[in-house]
């Protein structure tokens, strides 16, 4: 009967239509809601909004309802409706969230705390149904799991509905301490140091006189077990992301595989493996969730997130996969942010927040909720429509801009152009300010106060691995304070290649190990920057207001404070008692300029003026023009190229209309279409002039 039904389901008119240009829906089944009896309902208003995807959280818990026992009814009615209405159906497995008899059935698997605490089976408040979280290290449950995988796989492959797979929710997982993966772990150090003596040189440890005494760090440190500790732990992470690939596409051959993540690389590396350039690797397509209730509606920070999720996709397809489309009441992230700032969004906020991803290079997007939940502490969150499924004003903007993106086609053809400036992502940095410090509060602010600093300028920044560095002329180095030997020597050959180096202070004081070196800079970057230390402060409960002064710039500084004499390089900065604060030096073919404390930091906390300008100066420095500079820089301006055409892109978050005039560095453009936006807009040699509505976006075709 199934068979009869999908074979109607393929030659009904709207089943096998060809891909769209845009990707554009929003996630609709949780298992707990909506309510079935909207389902036929939804479905259809959704198409007539112009919606061409939806995502379903596939729970195994609420599936595999007793071992053997399936019910896949609910899922099955979801792909059929999505047939009928020529809609697409992305599954998200979630066998993170196993049946509940299996946490007796497995109980080997149970997750464990650093203290040997188990994790119980819970109520989820995302999809407000029960499950429980259970460690695929244990071999006899991950074949477990991987059994269900294959299920889902051999159900719907071959449905008219299915897009693919998205293999792995928001990209972050827990530590766990169960024998399973301290075995693991073990296994992990064999390959790393080779004998148990090797171990204990670099551990500091030298009485474990078996493997078996080998256990997983219980307390943390800047200590090489704990720096391993969450090396492993990073990597048996995306392992398990790459057992789910290759799991599904022995099944599966044909159909998509996606993930997508929480763009947290630059915090949240360290405790819960979010790194964004690893998980875009995996899969074909990747995304990110961003709800600007709980980061906050300051443009920078949604820009920067796209940005960073951009750079790690390596030019893959990449989504704003879980986009806010309402409010969002309760939950403690909100609390002290203002109505405005994302609490309870309007539709020009739905068309803002839109156009942000779009200008900074998304290639789809889904809202959290089609609807929200009606249980649990997300009970009315996220949905562009409303609580009865019925349209809302921020639904009827979805709906235009849904419509749009694909009456527009060639726009998607085009990308953003490389930025002027590569922030460098190096993860032993930000895993050992985790290790020292408790948290990863430097490391972020340190490159997230650069990319503002830029950003204030206009100035597009990408954010770049340190493998790719090369790709760029010019790269800014956020808090160095902890570099490998293969890090260093990637710098150094970028900079005797003719690469441009602007670095933080303290760059590699420590190995990969924690080990502070004799002579700073370390490792040989003394040369590579031209300078060497002649003093040093560990106090940055002192330094909040630390300055130095660069030509005639007052540059804010913070965090530490190291002090430098040339060695073959420039002093061009000074702290206010006379101490060299910043160097300049040629290296090989390139340049370097070191500074000695960390602007990004200290631009993090107060954006000011001089600030802003000492940033600013280094495209000049680098001899490297501004893709797109505007006369306002509280609006936004992205250039994109490709076979579909250029674009300019023109965002203006403010409570007021604009009108702007934006100097490009490339292109002999004679006319200007305007294909998003009302008002007048024209160009003179490479200058636009536009006018945009409040909260809204100009997009130009340059001709």
């Amino acid at each position: 009967m199934r068979k009869l039904l999908v074979l109607l389901l393929i030659a009904a008119p709207l089943a096998l239509a060809a891909d769209p240009a845009f990707w554009y829906g929003a996630v609709y089944f949780r298992k707990s809601n909506p309510p079935e009896e909207h389902w036929a309902r939804d479905h259809k208003t959704a198409a007539e909004s112009g919606m061409n995807i939806m995502r379903h959280w596939v729970l195994w818990s609420g599936i595999e309802v007793a071992p053997g026992k399936f019910d896949w009814r609910d899922y099955d009615r979801m792909m059929d409706l999505e047939a009928q209405n020529g809609i697409r159906a992305v599954l998200a497995e979630m066998i993170t969230s196993a049946p509940e008899w299996a946490y007796n059935a497995y109980a080997k698997a149970r997750i464990q705390s650093q203290v040997g605490q188990f994790a119980p089976p819970t109520i989820s408040g995302s999809s407000a149904s029960g499950g429980v979280n259970l460690c695929l290290d244990n071999d006899e449950f991950r074949a477990k799991a991987g059994g269900f995988l294959k299920a889902l796989a051999a159900r719907y492959k071959d449905h008219p509905a299915i897009y693919g797979y998205d293999l792995w929710n928001e990209c972050n997982m827990r530590a766990c301490y169960c024998p399973a993966t301290v075995a693991k772990f073990r296994v992990w150090l064999r390959k790393k140091y080779g004998t148990l003596e090797a171990l204990g040189r670099v551990w500091h440890r030298y009485g474990f006189g078996d493997w078996e005494n080998v256990d997983a760090p219980r307390t943390s440190g800047p200590y090489p077990d704990w720096i391993d500790w969450m090396e492993f732990r990073e990597d048996n992470a995306y392992e398990l992301l790459r057992w789910r690939r290759d799991l599904i596409r022995s099944v599966d051959s044909k159909n998509r595989i996606t993930a997508h993540g929480i763009a947290a690389t630059l915090h949240s590396l360290p405790t819960s493996v979010a790194n964004d350039w690893r998980a875009a690797a995996e899969v074909e397509t990747y995304g990110f969730t961003w709800v600007v209730a709980r980061h906050g509606n300051d443009p920078w920070q949604q820009f920067q997130a796209v940005d960073l999720v951009r750079s790690a996709a390596r030019g893959k397809p990449f989504w704003h996969a879980e986009h806010q489309g309402g409010p969002l009441w309760m939950q403690p992230q909100v609390i002290g942010h203002p109505i405005e700032g994302g609490r309870k969004p309007d539709a020009k906020d739905i068309r803002i927040w839109n156009m942000t991803s779009f200008a900074t290079g998304v290639s789809g997007l889904l809202y959290l909720r089609w609807r929200p939940l009606l249980d649990g502490p997300l009970f009315g969150a996220f949905g562009p429509f409303g609580m009865d499924g019925l349209p809302t004003p921020r639904s009827d903007m979805a709906s235009r801009i849904a419509k749009w993106t694909n009456a527009n086609p060639d726009i998607w053809k085009s990308k953003p152009v490389k930025g002027d400036v590569g922030i460098v992502f190096v993860p032993e940095s930000e895993r050992f300010n985790y290790a020292q410090q408790g948290d990863t509060k430097f490391y972020a602010e340190s490159a997230a106060g650069a990319y503002i600093a830029f950003f204030d300028s206009n100035i597009q920044a990408d954010y770049v691995h340190i493998d790719n560095i090369s790709e760029y002329p010019v790269v800014y180095l956020p808090y160095p304070v902890a570099l490998s030997k293969a890090t260093v020597t990637k710098l150094r050959s970028f900079v005797e290649r003719g690469g441009y180096l602007i670095s933080e202070g303290l760059p590699g004081y420590f190995d990969q190990n924690g080990h502070a070196g004799q002579k700073q800079p370390n490792l040989g970057l003394d040369e590579v920057f031209g300078a060497r230390e002649t003093d040093v402060e560990f106090t940055p409960d002192l330094l909040d207001d630390l300055t130095f002064r660069a030509g005639n710039q007052q540059v804010g500084g913070r965090i530490f404070r190291q002090v430098y004499e040339p060695a073959g390089g420039t002093a061009v900065g000074r702290y206010s008692n006379g101490g060299v604060a910043a160097v300049e030096h040629s290296f090989g073919k390139g340049r370097t300029y070191l500074i000695g404390t960390f602007p990004g930091a200290a631009y993090f906390r107060k954006r000011d003026q001089p600030s802003n300008n000492f940033f600013r100066s280094f495209l000049d420095w680098s001899k490297h023009p501004q893709h797109a500079a505007i006369s306002d820089n509280s609006l936004k301006a992205r250039l994109h190229t490709g076979p579909g055409g250029a674009y300019l892109w023109v965002i203006n978050p403010n409570r007021a209309e604009k009108t702007v005039s934006v100097t490009l560095s490339q292109g002999q453009w004679k006319n200007v279409r305007r294909v998003w936006g009302e008002g007048a807009a024209g160009i003179e040699g490479r200058t636009v002039k536009v006018r945009v509505d409040e909260r809204d976006a100009a997009v130009l075709r340059l001709e």
